[in-house]
């Protein structure tokens, strides 16, 4: 078994989806209407060939702003955090090292925060 989507709860998918793609340099897998006014919106992270997200408006149990836990893997993090810095991207800190390995936190416009994480050291 695999992981393939993760959904990502929005106020506005398009303002969404412009910030994880122009910003966070995420590429769209597929974007389709779903209904009443909403679309599926589909993205992978930059060299991604696993598990992709989904901006999601539809879930009421899970408001805009409320994910936390996610955990998105990079082989450079510190190449990661320059890159998203000059896009303009709400980082919570230059890459800093933890149980784990080393992190970065990201936020996005809605609020939901989500890590790029390294294993090892710098």
């Amino acid at each position: 078994m695999n992981i393939s989507v993760v959904s990502i709860p929005v106020s506005d998918q398009q303002r969404a989806k412009a910030y994880y793609v122009d910003v966070l340099g995420f590429t769209v897998v597929e974007e389709a209407p779903f209904g009443g006014g909403m679309s599926w919106i589909q993205l992978a992270p930059p060299g991604s060939s696993g598990a992709t997200v989904t901006l999601v408006t539809w879930f009421d149990a899970m408001p805009a702003g409320g994910l936390r836990g996610l955990v998105i893997d990079t082989d450079d993090i510190d190449a990661a955090y320059e890159d998203l810095l000059a896009r303009g991207a709400d980082l919570g800190g230059p890459p800093s090292r933890m149980a784990g390995g080393i992190f970065v936190m990201v936020t996005d416009p809605d609020g939901n925060q989500f890590a790029l994480h390294q294993e090892g050291s710098r």
